[in-house]
Order: C-alpha cells, then sequence, then structure tokens
C-alpha cells in the first residue's frame, strides 16, 4: 500500500520492524539514526551514558558534538565543561567542532551529515530543520541521545502527515521567514501538533534552500515534529556545491557522487494515494512582510499595521540557526549599506557558522554591517538562547530574526520581542522602531484559511502483547478536563531543582499548580483522563516521575506534548491517545467542568484491552492508538535507562 515519504525515510532506518510489515503513522518503531547532534548539552548526555554503564559509543561515526549555546561563556566552570567534551570526543573518536565554529544545526547540514532520505536527530527542538534538504529531522530527549551513544537506536513514534501544498511565487521582498510566521499565526489552533509536514506543491520550486531551511526549521515553533522539502533541482544544486566544498577539504566520503546521481533519478517522495491526516494550502502570493509577537510566534500582524502604531525597540538581533546564513547577512547589508543604526539602538550580529561569517567578510557583506554600527558575536546561539551579551533588560523592546520570542528567553520577562525577517529586523535598526526597509513596496492581501483534516486509518488488527505486559487494565477515572496542561502545573518549580525530594513529598505535591486537592484524592490503581496536549511546557521529567509516585497507573488524553510522551515512556509509565474519549467525558461531564472542577472523580472505571487498542467506559468503546511492541518492552524493563543496562550486560 502506499506510504507517506516519512513512513518510508522511517522504514528504511527501523531496526527488528516485522518483514513484509509497513510502516503506518502511529506506529512505534525502533530506528537507528544517521547521526545524533548534541551541543553544550553534551555534558549532560555523557553523564546519564556513563550511569548506564556504557564505556564506548556505539558507532563513533553516528554521533557528532558542536558547541554553540553559552560560548560567550569563558568562566572557568563552562571551559572546564567544554574540555570534557572534547576529550571524550577524542576518546571516542567523535567528530568535534569547537567554540566558534557554529550552530550545530548549520554545520550538520553544511558538513554533509544531513542528506535527502537521512534521518538525522538532535538533542535540540530545531532539528526540524534538516527537512529543509530531504531528510527527516526530529528532536529526542537527552536521555534518548545517551542510549543511541550506547545502542545506536532510539525509539520514535511515527507522527501523523500533513501536506501543505505551495501554490504560486513569493513577491519580492517577502521571505521565507515571512511564510513560516504567516503560516504559525494562521493556523494556530494544533493543525499541525506533533505532526510531520511536507510542503509540496509548485510553490516549492520557487524558495531558496536557504528559505526553505527556515521554513522548516520553525516548523518547531508551528508544533510540528518534522519539517520536509522535497528533493528537486535546487536541492541537487545546493548538494553538488557542498560535495564539492568537502572534497576540497578532504571529507569527499561524506557526500558521494552515487549518491547524488541516485536522488537525481530516484529523490525520496510519497507514494500517489499515501494517507495524509490534514492539507493546507497556501498561495505564496498572499504573503506579505509579516511580524510576530509580541512574545508569542501564535499571533502575526503585517509589518504594516506594526509599522503604523510606531513600535520603538532598543535592540536588534541578527542571529540563530534559522536566519543567520549568508543571503540573511546579504539582505540586512543591502538595507543598512551607507546608513547608521539608530543611537537608541543595539543590533547584534552572528553568523550561523565560520563559513558563513568568512563568505561574508570575503564579498564586504559583513564589514558593511560593521560599518553600519552591528556588534558582532561569534557564530553561535547566544542571545537567541539568553546566553551572553546584548539580552534584553527590563522594559525594553527588541525585534529579532531567531526562531522563538516567549517571554523571557532571550533576557528579562519584562521585555517585549517580536520576530521578523533579517531586512526588517536591519531596518528597524535604522529606525529605532519597528519598519521595513525603505524601498519595500508589499501590500498586504487578505491570506485564504484552506485546511482540511481526513479521517484517521484504523488501526488493522490485534497488538501482539509481550511478556510481562498486561492484556488489559482497569482503573478508576481521574478526570483532569483543561487542555495545554503543562508540566508547571503537573509539577511545580519548587520541587524540580532540589536533589532531596523524595518519592513521598513527589506523590504529595503532584498537580500541585494545577490542582492543590489533587493528591488528596488519589487512590493507588488510578487512571488519569487529561485533555489536549496533555503536558506541554518545559521537558521536566518529574512531570512523569510524580504522577508514577502517586500511584497512577495510567494517563489517557486527547493528545500529549511529545517530549511528555518521550519521557513517559522512558521511564516505563503508560500513556496512551483516546480523543474520542476526552470528548466524550468532557460532554458527559460539561456541568462540572463549568462549574470549575479542576479534577473530576466521576466515579466509575475505564477498562483498557490492549490487545484490541479499546477503551471502554459506561458502556461506550473508544479506539486509542496501539501501545505496540517498543512500548510494552520500555514498560517491563522499567524505562530505557533499564532497558540498555540490560543490553549493555548481555553483550
Amino acid at each position: 500500500m502506499a506510504q507517506t515519504v516519512i513512513e518510508k525515510i522511517t522504514q528504511a532506518h527501523a531496526v527488528g520492524w516485522p518483514q513484509g510489515r509497513e510502516v503506518r503513522a502511529g506506529a512505534y518503531v525502533t530506528i537507528r539514526p544517521d547521526h545524533v547532534m548534541t551541543h553544550d548539552n553534551t555534558s549532560a548526555v555523557l553523564k546519564k551514558f556513563k550511569g548506564l554503564g556504557a564505556a564506548r559509543v556505539k558507532d563513533s561515526r553516528q554521533p557528532v558534538f558542536a558547541l554553540d549555546h553559552e560560548i560567550q561563556n569563558t568562566a572557568p566552570d563552562n571551559l572546564a565543561k567544554y574540555a570534557s567534551i572534547e576529550k571524550f570526543a577524542g576518546e571516542q573518536g567523535i567528530v568535534f567542532h569547537p567554540a566558534g565554529s557554529g550552530i550545530g544545526h548549520q554545520l550538520m547540514v553544511e558538513n554533509g551529515f544531513v542528506k535527502p532520505g537521512g534521518f538525522v536527530v538532535a538533542s535540540d527542538s530545531h532539528s526540524n530543520m534538516y527537512g529543509g534538504i530531504g531528510a527527516v529531522g526530529t528532536p529526542i530527549v537527552r536521555t534518548d541521545a545517551a542510549a543511541a551513544w550506547a545502542t545506536g537506536t532510539f525509539w520514535w513514534q511515527v507522527p501523523p502527515m500533513v501536506k501543505v501544498v505551495l501554490e504560486g511565487r513569493l513577491r519580492p521582498g517577502v521571505t521565507g521567514k515571512d511564510v513560516i510566521v504567516t503560516l504559525c499565526g494562521l493556523y494556530n489552533q494544533g493543525e499541525v501538533l506533533n505532526a510531520a509536514v511536507e510542503f509540496t506543491g509548485p510553490g516549492v520550486a520557487s524558495l531558496s534552500i536557504d528559505e526553505r531551511l527556515a521554513i522548516a526549521n520553525m516548523t518547531t515553533e508551528w508544533g510540528a515534529l518534522v519539517g520536509w522539502f522535497p528533493v528537486d533541482e535546487i536541492t541537487l544544486a545546493f548538494l553538488r556545491e557542498r560535495a564539492a566544498a568537502l572534497r576540497g577539504r578532504g571529507l569527499g566520503d561524506r557526500l558521494r557522487d552515487a549518491e547524488l546521481k541516485r536522488w537525481e533519478t530516484d529523490p525520496p517522495r510519497s507514494d500517489p494515494g499515501a494517507g495524509y491526516a490534514a492539507e493546507i494550502v497556501l498561495d505564496l502570493a498572499e504573503v506579505s512582510p509579516y511580524v510576530s509577537g509580541p512574545d508569542t510566534v501564535q499571533k502575526a500582524q503585517p509589518l504594516g499595521e506594526l509599522a503604523a502604531r510606531d513600535v520603538a525597540v532598543q535592540k536588534a538581533y541578527l542571529v540563530s540557526c534559522v536566519n543567520s546564513r549568508l543571503s540573511d547577512l546579504r539582505a540586512a547589508a543591502a538595507v543598512v549599506r551607507g546608513k547608521k543604526v539608530a543611537k537608541t539602538v543595539e543590533f547584534y550580529i552572528a553568523a550561523a557558522s565560520q563559513s558563513v561569517q568568512q563568505a561574508a567578510e570575503a564579498d564586504g557583506t559583513w564589514q558593511t554591517l560593521l560599518d553600519a554600527g552591528a556588534r558582532p558575536l561569534l557564530p553561535g546561539c547566544g542571545p537567541c538562547i539568553g546566553l551572553g551579551t546584548g539580552l534584553l533588560e527590563p522594559g525594553e523592546v527588541g525585534i529579532s530574526a531567531t526562531n522563538r520570542n516567549f517571554k523571557g528567553r532571550m533576557g528579562s520577562r519584562d521585555a517585549r520581542c517580536y520576530l521578523a525577517s533579517p531586512a526588517i529586523v536591519a531596518a528597524s535598526a535604522l529606525a529605532g522602531r519597528i519598519a521595513g526597509p525603505a524601498d519595500l513596496r508589499v501590500e498586504a492581501r487578505p491570506l485564504r484559511k484552506r485546511h482540511r483534516t481526513f479521517a484517521a486509518p484504523q488501526p488493522a488488527g490485534e497488538t501482539e502483547i509481550r511478556d510481562g505486559f498486561p492484556a488489559g487494565l482497569d482503573g478508576r477515572v481521574l478526570f483532569l478536563p483543561q487542555d495545554n496542561l503543562n508540566t508547571d502545573g503537573i509539577y511545580g518549580k519548587d520541587y524540580t531543582y532540589r536533589d532531596d525530594v523524595t518519592r513521598e513529598l513527589m506523590a504529595r505535591v503532584v498537580m500541585e499548580n494545577y490542582d492543590p486537592g489533587f493528591a488528596a484524592r488519589v487512590q493507588s490503581g488510578d487512571v488519569v483522563v487529561g485533555g489536549f496536549n496533555f503536558g506541554t511546557g518545559s521537558s521536566r521529567e518529574q512531570a512523569v516521575t510524580a504522577l508514577q509516585a502517586a500511584g497512577i497507573a495510567l494517563v489517557i488524553a486527547g493528545s500529549y506534548s511529545q517530549t511528555y510522551l518521550r519521557n513517559a515512556f522512558n521511564n516505563g509509565f503508560a500513556c496512551v491517545e483516546s480523543p474520542d474519549l476526552v470528548a466524550a467525558l468532557k460532554a458527559a461531564l460539561a456541568d462540572r467542568i463549568e462549574a470549575g472542577e479542576k479534577t473530576i472523580v466521576p466515579g466509575d472505571t475505564v477498562a483498557l484491552d490492549f490487545v484490541r487498542a479499546v477503551a471502554t467506559w459506561r458502556g461506550a468503546r473508544y479506539a486509542f492508538t496501539p501501545l505496540g511492541t517498543v512500548v510494552q518492552e520500555l514498560v517491563i524493563a522499567g524505562g530505557v535507562e533499564n532497558q540498555v543496562r540490560r543490553q549493555l550486560a548481555a553483550g
């Protein structure tokens, strides 16, 4: 049967998948990725790796290290951390990029680690960027990275696929950044949450590689797990240029001529008739320069509307893995050439990599920016992640070509931040307020919302149950009706960073920020039923282990933050998705929800049949996502760390 390109790439990288069985969205699969990138968090992954009892990485060609986040920090403890990472890389034969080389994601693409049809992961949320050249790029958590070092594999749930059809072409002065900012603002109701987004349609051919990388990068902010572009002549031209550059450095084996020829004749693509969860259509000609914010990517406004409000800015940024490539620097330089940054503005620039900066220096772009008054930083993340020089102070307003503008991310929580394209950021730095380039004459056009969903395919057959995993489970229902219940609500910050918290204390404070009365109502064996996007927010694992400590047998939700789901399974805690059951509970208990009850105990039980993937409540049956053997084995082992220890002990 027909498969999407994500299903096909996953199948090609699957380990232990049944012979002759096609990978489908929703399946849990063990993946052997081509590469695993870690950055400054390599030290945290290394600690977990050593805690597994591992001495050597499984395959030294798989990990890639790139120091890029806190490179401005020259304090002895940070330098010692960097030295320890470099030492480990040398001992293990791992490729290591020192501070100042560039941002990890850019280096992965530049240096031939990412290829069409590949599967590349990173312990960083913006690994979606790799889809700009036809690879599956997706984030993993630190425990996954440590497990991948030790075993060469990690587990993954294949996401549903959303097709985004791009029609027309961008008008002059409109950029790829405007496209993704528009999509984030126009479709901000979870339309692509935890999905793989495939960009297709005739409009793709009009987008440069830099624009595709920027769009794929920010599918993360849109809520997707993967952003994928097809492999066409533009992709191949970029790869040929990279292959030549790598040959010149003696690294020609990373991109081979035989691979280029194969992608020319048989590029990765979805099959005709493949199944999609939804489709979105966007006419690129309708897109105009947009600005998102303040403090959220889910709110986007045409530049003209915002410029008319005379919003003063004190800081401007041209940094990050989304918009610091050569074309971005050139776009900014064209705006500021012969002019000066406003005296009330600090304008910070950092190239995406050392080679990008060298190219910008060679053609005069870099000097043009410096002559205008831009303040250079080393190639890296820096202010984008709220580290180092140039952070927003209380009361300040910033405009940035980065990918995130969450409150407090780039400095003070009492500051405000907007996102825009490099040209708009540069123009705003000159004007001292949010503004576009003087020669930008692009009128805003009405944007049409064209979105349709398709019926989800029903799982075929019964689920195989591993020895040690129950065929079914019954438990009293504890209904938490709130959607987007975040990890701060589940387990508060007052306990997250304490080392003296016992399981008993965790059980007493679980859900304290959501419902202080929750812990007193819990009984061992209860089943929590949550709303949609359960566990959004930070990646703290205690939001899982606190529920385990309280005796919760399982969580059912309409959907999950993928990070929460990874942490749950990595800790041996079962979670299932059943949007229909959640909708039924919301309808049946609407009066109690309206009355403001945070934790509703309806007084009956829910029965789960793991063989048939069906939950029964009040006599009605509701399908849930099957828990395949990959998840079952994690639960049986008590989590991924125990599972890896057993694998290592067995040799």
